[in-house]
């Protein structure tokens, strides 16, 4: 949904009728993740895709049909092996749409549009939906939940539904992650069984670039192009300028190790941060990886010669980093593209982000038998089963 957000709000503000489709589980292959929307409206325009084309006319027809009823519905959509051009994924996968008619009045609206608001503002915010359980709960009310936990609308089930659903919301929230979470209908884990379907839209995935180098201006073009809030930083005040870097969101003149334990403080961090150490100079690198290598980021590569490499390895163990905390840094930095220009470099750089991010393999998918479209990592959770 948050791909089709700009112009969905505006469907909203306009008090436009429309049925919203929405991904709310994946099995196997497929082309979109959960989260995946088809809006259509009142005149049958449509915005967004749930397929890629496999199944869109069917779950086409689904909204008209919840818009006209007023009815939401939940459909699965599989691969057909006596048909191959049944209703259908060719792919091989199975995926679960929610099918919910929005028109005015109706009590999926307040909360969707003020999750939309939020995602207009760039304010985090994450939408709750009942995708299984008791049929007169699926898809008949929404929350739009803050990162505090309080929220707007509700799930058309009881004031402890509604409440523990936010506080499964905002945990999501506060990881980025939309994925479906288990609760009961009254609340914890109490009554019957409710799957909750949970969309974030939380601030975008950090990349920080320390270095400022000419590969540095290529990565931070590809930073943006991944959606990235791009931050250069370099203690070198001649070589640190806006001028050079037009593309980062921040560029920062400060001693890199110094910098990052501001942001660490400030938490400012997490497991979608990605780290990109450039400066394959001992005096910058040292510090900034002994810190960044006991911080819970998602990624740390570090550029320079396998020679530099090892150098830099003797460093941090004679600074007292252990084995375990090394292995998670990456260098040299990137996939083996055989990489010479600052962009191409740049590209290795992205990828191996990219995969590092998802679970990739970083080989040649003609090389393998793997998943083309990976399902969602996390299975969904059990509220009583989530740490404390």
């Amino acid at each position: 949904m948050l791909d089709i957000a700009p112009e969905l709000r505006e469907w909203c503000l306009g008090e436009r009728d429309f049925a919203l489709a929405t991904v709310v589980s994946v099995t196997g292959s497929a082309p979109r993740l959960p989260g995946a929307a088809l809006a259509v409206d009142e005149a049958g325009a449509a915005l967004g895709s749930v397929s890629g084309g496999c199944v869109e006319g069917a779950v086409y027809e689904l909204c008209l049909e919840a818009m006209e009823t007023g009815v939401p519905v939940r459909r699965r959509f599989g691969y057909s092996d006596d048909d191959a051009f049944a209703v259908g994924l060719t792919c091989g996968g199975v995926l679960d749409v929610l099918v919910m008619p929005v028109r005015r009045g109706h009590p999926v609206r307040p909360a969707l549009a003020a999750a939309l608001d939020a995602v207009a503002d760039g304010r985090p915010a994450a939408l709750a939906r009942v995708a299984d359980g008791p049929g007169e709960l699926i898809g008949r009310g929404a929350l739009a939940v803050r990162p505090d936990g309080t929220y707007d609308g509700t799930l058309c089930g009881s004031p402890a539904l509604d409440a523990t659903a936010a506080a499964e919301a905002a945990a999501l929230l506060a990881q980025g992650r939309t994925a479906a979470v288990h609760i009961g209908t009254e609340g914890g884990v109490c009554g019957e069984p409710v799957t909750l379907f949970v969309e974030s839209a939380a601030a975008p995935p950090r990349l920080l670039v320390f270095g400022a180098i000419d590969f540095a201006a290529a990565l931070v073009r590809a930073g943006r192009f991944l959606g990235c809030h791009v931050t250069v930083c370099d203690a070198r005040p001649v070589f640190t300028t806006t001028e050079r870097f037009p593309g980062a969101h921040e560029v920062v003149t400060d001693w890199p190790h110094r910098y990052l334990e501001g942001e660490a403080r400030a938490g400012r961090l997490d497991a979608r941060t990605a780290l990109c150490v450039l400066t394959h100079d001992p005096k910058f690198d040292v510090p900034l990886l002994e810190l960044a290598l006991r911080l819970p980021v998602g990624y740390i590569g570090a550029m320079g010669s396998r020679r530099t490499h090892r150098d830099r390895l003797a460093r941090l163990r004679e600074a007292g980093v252990p084995d375990e905390a090394i292995a998670r840094l990456r260098s040299p930095i990137g996939l083996d593209l055989a990489a010479r220009t600052p962009e191409e470099t740049a590209l290795s750089i992205a990828a191996e982000i990219v995969a590092s991010r998802h679970g990739g393999t970083g080989v040649p998918l003609s090389r393998t038998a793997v998943a083309i479209h990976r399902p969602p990592a996390p299975e969904p959770v059990t509220a009583s089963a989530r740490p404390v």
